[in-house]
C-alpha cells in the first residue's frame, strides 16, 4: 500500500568528507585601554579651535623659548662664577681690608687712654671669637646663614616688597642681603683703591655702596662664588673682621677692645649682643654717641639670640638685666682734647696719614685730666649763670713741659672740637707782666727796688700821645716792684718796659716759649699781644724749672705695633736757660705775692705755697690765670669765642677759682712741697722821717686846727 499523501523526503548523496586543515582559532583581542575605551570628543571648529589651538601653539613656543633661556643664563652664570673664583684670593688675604691704619694712643703708665684712625685689634675666627658674639651676628644679620647658597631669593624679594611699600625704590632701604653678600660689598666685589680712579677713599667706598640693578647681579655672582671658594666660617670671619662697628673700630677684635677693653674672644652675651646691634648702624648706634639707645638695641638682638635657640630665656634675661657698659677708654670719648692735640701736632704719616697701626705713649696723667674735668664743670654748675655762652681751658703740665692735662672747652667729652687750649690766640693781659719783671731781674734789679706810679705819658710815632692807667684808675706813688706786680699796676710795668728795654722784655718772653707775633709799642707790657694758653703755661713752667726754656710736649716715644724699638722719642722739654737761676727765685718769690696779698688771693690753696699771675684784657674780653706750685704749672683762660666781654669777671675771680679747684684735686694726697723761691731777701727799712713840729694851739681853737694837722698827717705818710 503507498502512502501517496505524503511528501518524500529528496534523496541526497553523503556528503563525502576529505581531509581539510583546521583554522586556526582566532585570537583573543586584548582589552582596549582605558582612553581608547572613552568616547574620542569630536574636535572643535570654527574661531574657538582656532584660538584654542593658537594658545597651545603660543605656551609650546614659550616653553621652549624659556628652558633654552634659562640654560642660556644658567651657562652663563656658571662661567661668571668660574671666572670670579679663579679670582678669589685665600682667606686670610682678606681679613684686614683697611686703607688707613690706626693709632693707639697711651698714657704715661701705659694705659690705652684713646685710638684714632681705622683701629684693628687684630684676626678673628668663627673658632676664636666669643660664641656669643658669633650667635649674635648671625640671629641679626642672616638667620638662614648656614641654610642658603649665598643668596635669599625669599629675603629679597620681602626687602623688595617693604621697600616698594614704603614708597622707596626696589632696592632702597631693605636690602635682603645675606651675610655672604655684604663681605661681598665690603670687599667691594674684589675692586681694590686705585687713587687714579676716584678722587678719595670716601668716593670708593660710596660706589662700592651703590645698589642698582646690575650692581646686584654683580653682587650675586661674587656671593655665588666666594660659596664656591669659602666654607661658611671663612665667610663670616671675613666679614666679622672687616665689618665696621663704629668708633673707627675695623672688626669684632677692636671693637671689643674699643669698647669694653676686652678681647673678642671674652665678651659675654649682652657685649656680644651689643657689637651685633652695631652692624645695622654703626654711627648712630654707637655707644660712645648714645650709651642707652646702643643698649636697647642689644635687648632687641637678646630676643632674637632668643628666639633662634642661641639663649635660654634665663640667659636672656640676665643678660638683659645686666646691659654692656663702656670702659673707661671708651667713656673718655678716644681721649678729647688731649689726644686731638697728638694726632695734630705729630708727624702726619705717623698720625693723620698712616698706613700703618702705630702705638703713642704720651705724658697723659688720667688721674690729672679728671681732674681738671672735674674742676671746669663744678665752677660752671656752681658759680656761672644759667644759660652763659663764656668758654674756658684748662692745661697742667710739670715744669719741664710734659703736659699732664687738657681741657679745650666747657664741653670735655668731645672728639675733633675747637680746642681753645691750643688754637684760640689771644690777648695776654697782664698774665704777661712776669716777663717784664724777669727781664728787670735778669739785669740785676731786685724786688724790692722802687717805681713811682703816676701819671705818665709816652708819644707813640704815627698815633700821638699815649697814657697807660691802673685797672682802678688811681695812682700810687713809690711802689716796690713786688707791689706793682702783686697787685698789678699798669703804669709801674710800662715805665720799668720802657727803663729795660722793649726789645729786651721781647726777647726774654721769646725765648721762654711765646712764639707768637709781639707787640711793637709800649702796649707790649700791658699783654696787648696774642698768645695761646698752652704756650703760656709753657712759659710759666720755664719760670719754674729756674729759669730754662720748655717746649711743651705730649709725646714720649711712637712706635709701630709688633715692634720693640721706638721710631722716635720725646719732642720738647727744657732748652736753654733764659734768666738766671736766682732771677726766677726771686721772681717766683713776687710771683707768690699775687696769691698771698694781691689780685689772686682767691686762688691761695689751702695746704702748700702757690705762686701766680691774673690777666684781665680789655673790656675784659679775656680773663687769664696762670699759676705754679711747687710740683705743677696750671694755666686758665676764660672768654667769649666771638669777642663779647665778660660781666663782671676779671683774672682774679673765676679763672683763679678754676685753677684753685684744679690744683686741690691734682694735689689730693700728694707730699707737700715748698716753692722754689727766694726766701732771704729782706725788703730795705724805709729812712726815718722828721717829725714835723707842730705849734700847741689853744684848746678853743683846736676844733678849727685839727683839718690842718690832717692835712699834714696825709702828705707826710703818718699814721693817725
Amino acid at each position: 500500500m503507498s502512502d501517496r499523501g505524503g511528501k518524500k523526503p529528496r534523496l541526497v548523496a553523503d556528503r563525502r568528507t576529505r581531509p581539510t586543515k583546521k583554522k586556526p582559532a582566532p585570537k583573543r583581542a586584548k582589552a582596549p585601554a582605558r582612553k581608547a575605551r572613552r568616547t574620542a570628543k569630536p574636535r572643535r571648529g570654527g574661531i574657538v579651535g582656532l584660538l584654542s589651538g593658537l594658545v597651545r601653539w603660543v605656551l609650546r613656543l614659550v616653553w621652549g623659548i624659556t628652558w633654552r633661556l634659562t640654560a642660556i643664563v644658567a651657562l652663563i652664570v656658571a662661567i661668571a662664577v668660574g671666572y670670579v673664583y679663579t679670582t678669589l684670593p685665600e682667606v686670610n688675604v682678606l681679613l684686614d681690608g683697611r686703607s688707613r691704619g690706626s693709632v693707639t694712643l697711651l698714657d704715661r703708665n701705659g694705659d690705652v687712654f684713646a685710638w684714632r684712625g681705622d683701629q684693628f685689634g687684630g684676626v678673628v675666627t668663627t673658632d676664636t671669637v666669643s660664641r656669643h658674639l658669633r650667635n649674635a651676628v648671625v640671629a641679626t644679620e642672616d638667620k638662614r646663614f648656614y641654610r642658603h647658597f649665598g643668596i635669599s631669593p625669599r629675603g629679597v624679594a620681602g626687602a623688595v616688597r617693604i621697600n616698594l611699600s614704603e614708597g622707596r625704590g626696589p632696592f632702597s632701604g631693605h636690602g635682603g642681603s645675606t651675610i655672604t653678600q655684604q663681605t661681598a660689598k665690603l670687599l667691594c666685589l674684589g675692586v681694590e683703591y686705585d687713587k687714579e680712579v676716584w678722587k678719595s677713599e670716601r668716593d670708593y667706598v660710596q660706589d662700592c655702596r651703590r645698589t642698582t640693578m646690575w650692581r646686584k647681579v654683580k653682587e650675586a655672582i661674587f656671593s655665588l662664588a666666594m660659596e664656591v671658594k669659602y666654607s661658611k666660617d671663612e665667610i663670616l670671619s671675613i666679614y666679622m673682621n672687616r665689618a665696621y662697628f663704629g668708633g673707627g673700630a675695623y672688626g669684632a677684635e677692636a671693637a671689643a677692645q674699643r669698647y669694653f677693653g676686652k678681647s673678642a674672644s671674652a665678651v659675654n652675651a649682652a657685649e656680644g649682643a651689643m657689637l651685633a646691634g652695631l652692624l645695622t648702624a654703626p654711627t648712630r648706634l654707637s655707644p660712645t654717641t648714645n650709651l642707652e639707645r646702643s643698649q636697647a638695641r642689644a635687648a632687641t638682638v637678646l630676643k632674637l639670640m632668643n628666639e633662634q635657640g642661641y639663649l635660654t630665656s634665663e640667659e636672656m634675661a640676665i643678660a638683659r638685666a645686666e646691659p654692656a657698659t663702656l670702659s673707661e677708654a671708651a667713656e673718655a670719648q678716644a681721649g678729647g682734647y688731649f689726644a686731638d692735640w697728638i694726632m695734630d701736632s705729630g708727624p702726619e704719616f705717623f698720625t693723620r696719614d698712616t698706613t700703618e697701626d702705630v702705638i703713642i705713649r704720651t705724658t697723659l696723667d688720667q688721674r690729672i685730666q679728671r681732674a681738671a674735668e672735674a674742676a671746669m664743670e663744678y665752677i660752671f654748675e656752681n658759680k656761672v649763670s644759667e644759660g652763659s655762652k663764656a668758654q674756658a681751658a684748662i692745661v697742667v703740665m710739670s715744669a719741664d713741659g710734659a703736659v699732664r692735662a687738657m681741657v679745650g672747652g666747657r664741653e670735655t667729652k668731645v672728639t675733633g672740637a675747637f680746642n681753645r687750649a691750643t688754637q684760640a690766640n689771644r690777648q695776654t693781659g697782664s698774665a704777661f707782666k712776669p716777663f717784664v719783671y724777669a727781664t728787670a731781674l735778669e739785669l740785676g734789679h731786685g724786688p724790692f727796688d722802687t717805681v713811682v706810679d703816676e701819671r705818665y705819658c709816652l708819644d707813640i710815632p704815627g698815633s700821638g700821645q699815649w697814657c697807660p692807667s691802673n685797672y682802678s684808675r688811681r695812682f700810687h706813688g713809690r711802689v716796690t716792684l713786688t707791689e706793682a706786680l702783686a697787685r698789678s699796676y699798669n703804669i709801674p710795668a710800662v715805665k720799668v718796659s720802657e727803663s729795660v728795654g722793649r726789645e729786651r722784655v721781647r726777647k726774654v718772653a721769646s725765648d721762654f716759649g711765646i712764639e707768637s707775633d709781639l707787640a711793637d709799642g709800649p702796649a707790649l707790657a700791658l699783654g696787648a699781644s696774642e698768645s695761646t694758653l698752652l704756650e703760656m703755661t709753657g712759659a710759666y713752667a720755664g719760670i719754674l724749672n729756674g729759669g730754662s726754656s720748655v717746649e711743651p710736649y705730649g709725646l714720649i716715644e711712637l712706635r709701630l705695633l709688633g715692634e720693640d724699638e721706638p721710631l722716635m722719642g720725646t719732642g720738647g722739654g727744657i732748652g736753654e736757660r733764659v734768666i738766671n737761676e736766682e732771677a726766677a727765685r726771686e721772681l717766683i718769690f713776687m710771683m707768690n705775692k699775687v696769691v698771698t696779698s694781691g689780685t689772686g688771693t682767691r686762688a691761695k690753696l689751702p695746704d702748700r705755697e702757690a705762686a701766680g699771675k691774673t690777666g684781665t684784657t680789655q673790656a675784659a674780653r679775656d680773663a687769664w690765670f696762670l699759676g705754679f706750685t711747687a710740683d705743677y704749672v696750671a694755666g686758665v683762660w676764660m672768654g667769649y669765642d666771638d669777642n663779647t666781654p665778660l660781666k663782671g669777671v676779671t683774672g682774679g675771680g673765676l679763672p683763679a677759682d678754676i685753677w684753685r679747684e684744679t690744683m686741690v684735686r691734682v694735689h689730693e694726697g700728694m707730699e707737700v712741697r715748698p716753692l722754689p723761691m727766694a726766701r732771704d731777701i729782706v725788703p730795705p727799712q724805709p729812712e726815718p722821717q722828721p717829725q714835723p713840729r707842730v705849734q700847741q694851739v689853744p684848746r678853743r681853737e683846736q676844733n678849727r686846727a685839727r683839718p690842718i694837722e690832717n692835712i699834714l698827717r696825709q702828705l707826710l705818710g703818718v699814721d693817725r
